[in-house]
């Protein structure tokens, strides 16, 4: 049964806002090529967007003469503004965008550990209404935020886990009470960084692929055909949890020392280096561990240090890779991002000698700035399915 004149209407619409999304300011003769569609129809859906105010005139093409068809359509940026948290467990940083990802403002505040979990909510939602006032923003229409710890699947709310601050739970509720026009959503900081190296990292080619996250803790992330898989209770990817060879004893169910964590976490990175005999940080944190690493990539000295370490990563990355077999794994976070191509290929050839499934290993694009990327392209995407009805 050929759709009615409406329902045609509306798949054109979706159709060309998604390619002004993907392929920038376009003229009404791009949109033509690029969508099969006759002049006629494509002049009705650019005057019924701009109607409606979801697209608008951005500039002129130099390669057109001027006049109608010189016009170039893009989606009306201001029409709605949005904001991405990255929640740590020493702190909260905040970038507001508009529609299309333009950052507007951004900013971060350290939240002591010695904090109250009432003054830790209030400084985080206090700096994200600091950051949308300097963005210029009247109301935010999504946001999207990324912490530690599982989400649960069926509420999708933070869960109680062991370890993480109490705050962590509390700040979701207190910003949807001080922003209540706004959407808040909360996703495992993992999956954001898998996401964002998906769509804007090093692993936009690839459709299946893990990302190891290599930060203060320990975590993976996994997208199967596309998809990110988050499990039965959302607990994919709770590698720190992993028992394996070289620790000093096993992880609980509510501690995974002993597991992963305490192998690849920041602080075991950072005790590692101090036995090579080099200069440690003060503290032991994702950061900290990062600019370790950095200098032993960078100063070519190391050898000893990043060989121990790739043993130890290749002994959590070959058991995802026997399981699930993904073609590719990510080092992210700021540590797999500092290793960069050295440590990557130090792995890489841990994981031809345990497993005989191919893998290739990648470094980090994003670092530790993945997570408020991921976080950041959540909120466009819900957004633009509210807004705009695309699927």
């Amino acid at each position: 049964m050929p759709a009615s004149p409406r329902t045609a209407r509306a798949i054109n619409d979706r159709l060309a806002l998604r390619l002004l999304h993907d392929e920038g300011p376009l003229t009404a003769g791009q949109l033509k090529q690029l969508t099969g569609l006759s002049r006629p129809t494509v002049a009705d859906l650019v005057d019924r967007l701009t109607a409606s105010g979801l697209i608008e005139v951005v500039g002129e093409t130099g390669a057109q003469r001027r006049g109608p068809n010189a016009k170039l359509y893009g989606i009306a940026a201001g029409r709605a503004q949005l904001a991405a948290l990255d929640v740590r467990t020493q702190g909260v940083a905040v970038v507001v965008s508009d529609l299309v990802g333009r950052v507007l403002a951004e900013a971060s505040v350290p939240i002591g550990g010695d904090t109250g979990t009432g003054p830790a909510v209030e400084q985080a939602v206090t700096l994200v209404e600091r950051v949308v006032k300097q963005a210029g923003a009247d109301r935010l229409h999504t946001v999207g935020i990324g912490a530690p710890g599982l989400i649960d699947p069926a509420s999708g709310e933070l869960r109680d886990s062991s370890g993480l601050p109490a705050w962590h739970r509390r700040l979701v509720a207190a910003l949807q009470g001080r922003l209540p026009e706004a959407r808040v959503s909360v996703e495992n900081e993992t999956n954001l960084a898998a996401l964002a190296e998906q769509r804007e990292g090093v692993a936009r080619d690839r459709a299946t692929f893990v990302l190891l996250w290599l930060g203060h803790g320990t975590g993976a992330a996994v997208v199967l055909d596309g998809a990110l898989r988050r499990g039965a209770s959302g607990g994919t990817g709770e590698i720190g949890f992993l028992p394996v060879p070289g620790t000093s004893g096993l992880p609980s169910s509510t501690d995974c020392e002993g597991g992963f964590h305490s192998l690849a976490g920041a602080a075991a990175i950072v005790a590692l280096a101090g036995e090579h005999g080099l200069r440690v940080p003060a503290t032991a944190d994702g950061p900290g561990a990062a600019a370790v690493v950095r200098e032993a990539v960078r100063t070519g000295t190391a050898d000893g240090f990043l060989d121990a370490l790739a043993d130890r990563l290749a002994l959590g990355a070959a058991s995802v890779v026997a399981v699930l077999d993904p073609g590719c794994v990510v080092l992210g976070g700021e540590v797999g991002h500092a290793g960069g191509e050295s440590l990557a290929a130090r792995v890489e050839r841990r994981l031809r000698r345990m497993a005989p499934l191919p893998t290739e290993v990648r470094p980090s694009g994003l670092g530790g700035t993945a997570v408020l990327r991921g976080a950041l392209l959540t909120a466009r995407t819900s957004a633009q399915a509210e807004l705009y009805g695309t699927p």
